[in-house]
């Protein structure tokens, strides 16, 4: 993953609670739980935006993202992060700098695949592809991610990757901007409805071979503008029929 100049934090804040109300829409959050953030900033002491606890991602404004500092405080904002958020997000932003936009979920497909034992995202459908060879497994889940110890764990399992599927729990998903990550995150999660919709019919799946995974996989990074047309249609949906996301 590579870096890039955010724009100013105006634009972030935005976009993140942009997100948040999208994921919202599509069933993808659960309750006041899972968290996203974003650095405004590169390096691994660059601040983050993440939501306040207990706010559901249909409400979030993005005037009240709290900004994190490097060691976890908050910096600007009302409230306190969730207490796993800080942990899980803190630990990758200063883990794994190139990961900007960090989205964590429950969202139902994505996690069906980790409560499965041997399972892996098969490479059957073309948005499985996407995924190909990019994506890390945490088999080691050891409870709610509550101390720092945890955090750096689940960090290192992610390493270099954009995915991180946490056995037992839910997925990870990072992103060099919010459109790069969001756009992942869709796609991820209809790649694994996919899956779990062929492994229900009891059939032989049909896997792609790897060199044509690969040829797609690479024509999906290469693929113009995919992810800022995807999250720019978001925007201008939220703008016309909920425009309080940016106040």
């Amino acid at each position: 993953m590579r870096g890039k100049p955010m724009g100013d934090e105006t634009r972030a804040r935005e976009d993140l609670a942009a997100a948040f109300r999208w994921a919202a829409r599509l069933g993808l959050n659960e309750a006041v739980s899972n968290h996203f953030s974003l650095a405004l900033c590169d390096g691994p002491e660059a601040p983050f935006l993440i939501q306040p606890s207990g706010r559901h991602f249909s409400r979030v404004r993005a005037s009240e993202l709290l900004k994190i500092g490097p060691e976890g405080g908050v910096l600007a904002g009302d409230g306190q992060p969730d207490p796993t958020a800080l942990h899980i997000h803190g630990s990758i932003h200063r883990g794994v700098p190139a990961a900007r936009c960090v989205l964590h979920t429950h969202m139902p497909y994505a996690t069906a695949l980790t409560c499965l034992q041997g399972v892996d995202l098969e490479p059957i459908s073309q948005n499985a592809l996407r995924f190909y060879e990019r994506v890390a497994w945490d088999e080691d889940f050891g409870g709610m991610a509550l101390d720092d110890d945890e955090g750096a764990r689940l960090a290192r399992a992610l390493a270099d990757k954009p995915v991180l599927f946490m056995g037992n729990h839910g997925v990870t998903v990072a992103g060099r901007d919010v459109a790069e990550a969001f756009d992942r995150l869709y796609f991820l999660e209809k790649a694994c409805e996919a899956q779990v919709l062929a492994m229900s019919t009891g059939r032989e799946l049909r896997r792609v071979d790897p060199a044509t995974a690969r040829l797609t996989r690479d024509q999906w990074e290469a693929y113009p503008d995919g992810p800022e047309n995807h999250f720019a249609e978001i925007r201008a949906i939220l703008d016309e029929e909920s425009p309080g996301y940016r106040d």
